[in-house]
């Protein structure tokens, strides 16, 4: 008996639409392995639409008063509380995600996020008024950049909707947002949210628009005339590719792209502690997050002792399907990249040692156990290069350059951590890592006042705090003459 699939649609101008030449694509339940949905495959005249859309918006979003669009995203965060558990299943569904984690991680700092943007639209900052020439004053303006082309990734797809969207509407922009091709569905139930305040409040629905679609789609929305600014969380290679594209007609561009955190663990830390942050830092969302804590580095006198109880907490750490509430993490996302992690596995060279896992778990589903690689040098593949699944790697250094060197010798540059008792070790170290971010003997925490971007090929531009809204605006002199 053939399971009928559910129908995703794009949201254009307020209006929920297949592909214009109706073509789809299959979206996989991850935890499954099996088709629950098509979603549109979008072409050159969905581009369109969304952008015709949310351009015809733009003048009259742009010119509400923040207090107006504050409104807007307070009324999106309340609706947001009233139907998590529908974007809890969406989500869910969309990652194989295990569901009392997408309650208790994702939904509440999505709507403190917002709220936060909420706030931020009241929060113009310029320099002071003033007279800078004899006879003239200055005034700065912080306005809106226009229409944004976003592009959202399939790890978080809520999350990272939600740092798009939100500063960009809080500062006066509109959007046209596409998910990833794996991910869309909770995304569309975001569209349905965002559409229904916007309509309640009495404003053009076209602000908000969702395309469904693959990389081409991506593509070509970077690629069209009406974006003001493109915006893409993903790979190096996509940030790249965009970046090229945006700069044919000098497109403003906002990446957010790989990472590679070293985790430098020095000889007076707790380390039964740092272990247990460390391995939940590492595995959490299946280790699928730019700033995980997968690139261990341990001083060479607590090695032994420290990848022994890594070891230990890997193997107590548990995969398994979304209603599992003893799960740390559920299924990579596609089978694509099921087969990357396997390939980084397989292709260990001879002096890794394997501590725990290296292996798929279960005959459904893209899950994989919680693996620890010990005995690598800093010049090994998998050192280097981004894995993107709950893979912890181990190097043993001798003392703190050697530390900050290999900490630094890979492309990325996104987040890092250090673990001390050493206060001033830890100050030095903070000033010599060169990431956007260095947790002390923490790693993962976010909070919305702070900022989040990285360096190198991980990108720029800030996602959160009140760099994260500047990065949706651009600064305008007026100077007038005092002669009247």
């Amino acid at each position: 008996m053939t399971t009928e699939l559910r129908r995703l649609r794009n949201y254009i101008d307020g209006e929920f639409r297949d592909a214009a030449d109706g073509r789809t694509t299959e979206v996989v339940n991850p935890a499954t392995g099996e088709a629950y949905a098509t979603a549109p495959l979008s072409a050159a005249a969905d581009v369109d639409a969304a952008m015709a859309a949310a351009e015809a918006a733009f003048p009259a979003w742009r010119d509400l008063v923040p207090a107006e669009r504050q409104k807007v995203l307070l009324k999106i965060a309340d609706r947001f509380e009233e139907r998590a558990e529908e974007l809890i299943a969406a989500e869910s569904e969309n990652c194989g995600k295990p569901i009392a984690l997408v309650r208790s991680e994702e939904i509440p700092p999505m709507v403190d996020q917002i709220r936060f943007f909420a706030g931020a639209a009241r929060m113009l900052e310029g320099r002071a008024a003033g007279e800078y020439m004899d006879g003239f004053t200055s005034i700065i303006r912080r306005e809106p950049v226009g229409v944004c082309a976003q592009v959202a990734p399939w790890n978080y797809p809520m999350m990272m909707a939600v740092w798009k969207f939100a500063p960009a509407l809080a500062a006066g922009n509109t959007v046209v947002l596409k998910p990833s091709d794996t991910t869309p569905a909770s995304t569309v139930l975001i569209a349905e949210i965002i559409g229904g305040v916007l309509d309640e409040l009495g404003h053009s629905r076209g602000v908000f628009n969702v395309i469904c679609g693959d990389r081409d789609t991506g593509r070509l929305m970077v690629e069209h005339p009406t974006p003001a600014m493109a915006s893409i969380t993903g790979s190096v290679r996509a940030g790249m590719q965009v970046a090229e594209s945006a700069a044919k007609d000098l497109k403003r561009v906002h990446l957010e792209l790989g990472g590679k955190a070293p985790v430098v663990v020095f000889e007076d830390t707790d380390i039964a502690k740092a272990v247990e942050d460390i391995s939940v830092a590492g595995y959490f969302n299946a280790g699928q997050d730019c700033t995980a804590a997968t690139r261990v580095l341990v001083h060479e006198s607590i090695h032994d002792e420290f990848v022994t109880a890594l070891a230990k907490a890997a193997a107590d750490t548990k995969t398994g399907p979304v209603d599992d509430e003893d799960v740390l993490y559920g299924p990579l996302n596609n089978a694509n990249q099921l087969a990357q992690v396997k390939r980084f596995i397989d292709g260990l060279p001879a002096h890794a040692k394997i501590e725990a896992g290296g292996h798929q778990v279960g005959e459904k589903g893209y899950f994989y156990a919680p693996t620890v690689v010990s005995g690598l040098k800093q010049d090994d593949e998998i050192v280097q290069k981004e894995v993107f699944g709950p893979v912890i790697t181990v190097q043993s250094f001798r003392d703190e350059d050697q530390a900050v060197e290999w900490s630094n010798g890979v492309e990325y540059a996104l987040a890092s951590s250090v673990w001390t008792k050493d206060h001033a070790r830890a100050m030095r170290m903070s000033k010599k890592l060169d990431f956007g971010c260095v947790w002390i003997n923490t790693h993962i925490p976010l909070v919305a006042e702070m900022p989040h971007g990285g360096f190198k090929k991980s990108g720029y531009g800030k996602d959160l705090s009140g760099y994260g809204f500047e990065d949706y605006t651009r600064v305008k002199h007026v100077m007038t003459s005092l002669d009247g």
